[in-house]
């Protein structure tokens, strides 16, 4: 019953879209990123980010006036990663803050000698357990374009990754995968990447398994033969996760 009552809610919000087609098409035709996808998966796709627009609020930082056109090509791809998995994985928090550009955060930091220094590195994005996406609008610009980097990928990443406790690389698993074999996978391939850098794979991910699976998540949907040829294994994985197959279906697009 709740169920069906949550679907009739969310047709009836994407129904009752004021956004144009022009201004879809419009957004659309900035993300090469979305070539491959099929009318029936563009589709699919604009409605999850018609949810998304409605169920987040969008907060310009530093006097940035955020407009429709850039609303829609955050929302487009940040919907990509959970297009076969739904709008409820993005549920239990409620706001994206956009800067201008890069951002440098104050935060404390106890040392050692239990000293606390408060410390600014500028950073393009981050993620918030339970509390919001903040994104650089000049590295959000010139993503989707099929280069390999990504941030709203990258940060939205991290918020699959916090469903289930602090981001560490282990996102809540479906009935596509096991629970060990992720493990085993994605150790195997973190500890070799921190001894071998691989070409066009962001040093970024060495930091971190939870910066190696957003990282690789960027990779996955932007570059996926890069990612294919470099680490296999943790392609299939992610495939399984997303219930996606970017080289298959730009095959098919071709």
């Amino acid at each position: 019953m709740l169920k069906h009552l949550r679907e009739w809610r969310q047709q009836r919000i994407i129904k009752r879209s004021t956004i144009s087609p022009g201004n879809w098409d419009n957004a659309l035709q900035q993300l090469p990123l979305l070539d491959h996808l099929s009318e029936e998966e563009r589709n699919r796709l604009r409605h999850l980010a018609i949810l998304l627009l409605h169920e987040k609020s969008f907060v310009g930082a530093q006097d940035l006036e955020v407009s429709e056109e850039m609303r829609l090509l955050i929302a487009l791809q940040a919907c990509l990663p959970i297009l076969n998995l739904g709008i409820d994985w993005y549920s239990g928090w409620t706001t994206i803050i956009v800067y201008p550009a890069g951002f440098a955060p104050k935060r404390e930091i106890i040392d050692e000698f239990g000293l606390v220094h408060t410390v600014e590195s500028e950073l393009i994005g981050e993620a918030w357990q339970r509390g919001p996406v903040v994104l650089s609008w000049e590295d959000t610009e010139t993503a989707g374009t099929r280069d390999g980097q990504n941030v709203v990928i990258h940060e939205f990443i991290h918020k699959l990754d916090m469903l289930n406790g602090a981001a560490d690389g282990f996102p809540p698993q479906h009935k596509r995968l096991h629970a060990n074999a992720w493990s085993e996978i994605f150790a195997a391939a973190y500890a070799d990447f921190q001894e071998n850098p691989k070409p066009g794979l962001s040093r970024y991910g060495a930091t971190a398994p939870a910066e190696f699976l957003a990282v690789l998540s960027e990779v996955f949907f932007e570059n996926p033969g890069l990612l294919n040829k470099s680490y296999p294994k943790v392609y299939e994985a992610l495939s399984l996760f997303f219930k996606q197959n970017p080289i298959e279906e730009t095959s098919r697009s071709i």
